[in-house]
């Protein structure tokens, strides 16, 4: 896989690490091993941190999401969100995430959310399985 520079919806990034063997978790095994250059912001990395301990799946402790929220502070770029607040979109939440996307000079944002990907039309937005089809395997 060539080197991309994406942003990491946090669907995409809780996903991965429950799922392994999904195609989050490729992505997400992709990027840990270099092969993609990964934009993240600290609003994602909190929201991962909020959501991953309501997981069964994923067994780690505070320390260790602490330290996993860490460890990808270190392997991506943290960008601070920034841009024209979208009208278009529908989830309030979802701004700091395309906010993010518009701050990254990243080639797309790849995120499984229904609204964001409604605004394929505007913006470079792929589901996982778009961005692995194309890009992946």
């Amino acid at each position: 896989m060539p080197s991309l520079r994406v942003v990491l919806d946090t669907n995409v990034l809780v996903s991965g690490l429950a799922y392994p063997g999904s195609v989050p978790g490729r992505i997400v095994t992709a990027w840990r091993q270099g092969g993609l250059e990964v934009v993240l912001s600290r609003y994602i990395l909190d929201e991962m941190a909020r959501v991953l301990p309501r997981l069964s799946r994923v067994k780690l402790s505070s320390a260790e999401i602490r330290d996993l929220v860490d460890s990808f502070m270190f392997l991506a770029d943290i960008v601070e969100p920034s841009g024209n607040y979208d009208a278009q979109l529908r989830d309030e939440a979802d701004q700091a995430v395309l906010q993010t996307f518009l701050a990254s000079t990243a080639s797309c944002l790849i995120t499984g959310d229904k609204d964001l990907l409604a605004l394929a039309n505007a913006y470079p937005i792929l589901t996982p399985a778009e961005f692995w089809a194309r890009h992946g395997g």
